[in-house]
């Protein structure tokens, strides 16, 4: 049954922009928050943005603020990650990932709080 999936992945040169979808479908689509996160090789997945479906609220990860942003359809249940000004240290997979236990200001980043990942999406920035 399929949950997430991603899109929009792909390779890029450094100061182009990308954006990445996330559609949810089953259990997935009753989520009340959902984020992207990230994870380049040999190192951990980090958190890159989070949105609450319920309140339209919004976090972003310092690295990214300014270059990215965060938004969602919810009549679609799509979250999107548009991605500009990409640099070589965006390289990763991009994960997007679905909760449903509120977002606040201390959990929008801790992974074990999200039920269901995607299968993720490479993006891959060259300088």
């Amino acid at each position: 049954q399929v949950q997430l999936v991603e899109s929009g992945g792909g390779s890029v040169q450094a100061g182009d922009s990308l954006r990445l979808s996330c559609a949810a479908s089953g259990r997935a689509a009753g989520n009340i928050g959902m984020a992207w996160f990230r994870q380049a090789p040999g190192k951990e997945r980090e958190f890159v943005g989070a949105m609450s479906k319920m309140t339209g609220s919004t976090w972003l990860a310092e690295s990214v603020k300014g270059r990215f942003a965060i938004s969602r359809d919810n009549d679609r249940n799509t979250l999107f990650l548009q991605m500009y000004s990409l640099k070589p240290d965006d390289t990763a997979v991009y994960y997007c990932a679905a909760r449903f236990t509120l977002l606040t200001n201390t959990n929008y980043a801790t992974l074990s709080d999200y039920h269901h990942w995607g299968q993720g999406t490479q993006v891959t920035v060259s300088s």
